[in-house]
């Protein structure tokens, strides 16, 4: 494990694969780690990639540099982490690949910051939140699905977070990829991550500024701004996602797409769930060695 200053965070990350390889970074989600791309990052370094794959902030050895600094979870702040992080590596530009949280965090600097995305692989679609429309009501099933992210509105969410944060990951994991079979090592090894001090903070914040329920970071608004008006992705990208996604199931009409304004394929995976980089790790390395 390296670690590498930004302005707001000391970010832990994992480097593999030749220093003169084209570079590729992989982003994780809520409640994941690094250890996400376990069967991801080998086979691409073994192709000649440059792997980087950072712990976002709250989770694992990342840690902030400031304890005044807000511990959000917003949009703009992961887009922002990603950023500052390809500035302190020197890299101008590499590709991008993630889900979730690091899929989001992918999708703002492809959108805002096209120059600096070689390609981009993003599971999920267009990961960047519409806050304007988030209060409006979705259908009963996706309302229920969403039930974790209501718990997060309460002050008991964000204590039933603190106290319990290992069996309820370990269910959101169960829940969201149900094809998906790990053993106890597999998830505690993530799960030491949970214990970040910034965790629960980030985590609550993140569930709650999506809905317009909780302020941002003041010194991100320019970026929520910008983010507000949709912007289109026009880099290179696939599109990835699970057939037995248990958070967000795919949309067989894939009405994304509108976003996605330069090259662009979507790809429906088979069985796979919400984890689709632990599931089918040969999938998310096929779809990157075609960027």
């Amino acid at each position: 494990m390296k670690t590498i200053r930004t302005a707001t965070l000391e970010i832990a990350y994992e480097e593999s694969g030749q220093a003169a390889g084209r570079p590729v970074i992989l982003l994780h989600g809520f409640p994941d780690d690094v250890h996400a791309y376990d069967g991801v990052a080998p086979p691409l370094a073994a192709l000649g990639w440059r792997v980087f794959v950072p712990y976002l902030r709250g989770y694992g050895p990342t840690r902030f540099l400031d304890a005044g600094t807000p511990r959000s979870g917003q949009q703009a702040a992961l887009g922002r982490d990603l950023a500052d992080f390809m500035d302190a590596l020197g890299l101008e530009r590499a590709v991008l690949a993630g889900y979730d949280w690091g899929g989001r965090a992918a999708c703002v600097v492809a959108a805002l910051w096209p120059q600096r995305a070689a390609g981009l692989v993003t599971i999920g679609g267009y990961n960047i939140q519409n806050i304007a429309e988030a209060a409006k009501p979705a259908s009963p099933a996706t309302e229920y699905r969403r039930w974790y992210q209501w718990y997060f509105h309460t002050e008991r969410g964000r204590a039933g977070l603190a106290a319990n944060r290992g069996p309820l990951c370990r269910l959101l994991w169960e829940l969201w990829s149900p094809n998906y079979r790990f053993d106890d090592a597999t998830y505690q090894q993530t799960a030491a991550s949970f214990d970040n001090p910034d965790f629960v903070e980030v985590v609550i914040q993140s569930y709650r500024h999506r809905y317009g329920v909780a302020p941002g970071d003041p010194a991100l608004d320019t970026i929520e701004d910008e983010l507000a008006r949709q912007p289109p992705i026009t880099v290179p990208t696939i599109a990835l996602q699970g057939e037995a996604d248990g958070v967000s199931p795919p949309d067989r009409t894939d009405r994304a797409a509108r976003h996605f304004t330069g090259p662009y394929q979507s790809r429906v995976i088979p069985r796979a769930g919400h984890f689709l980089p632990r599931e089918v790790p040969e999938a998310v390395v096929q779809a990157i060695s075609k960027l």
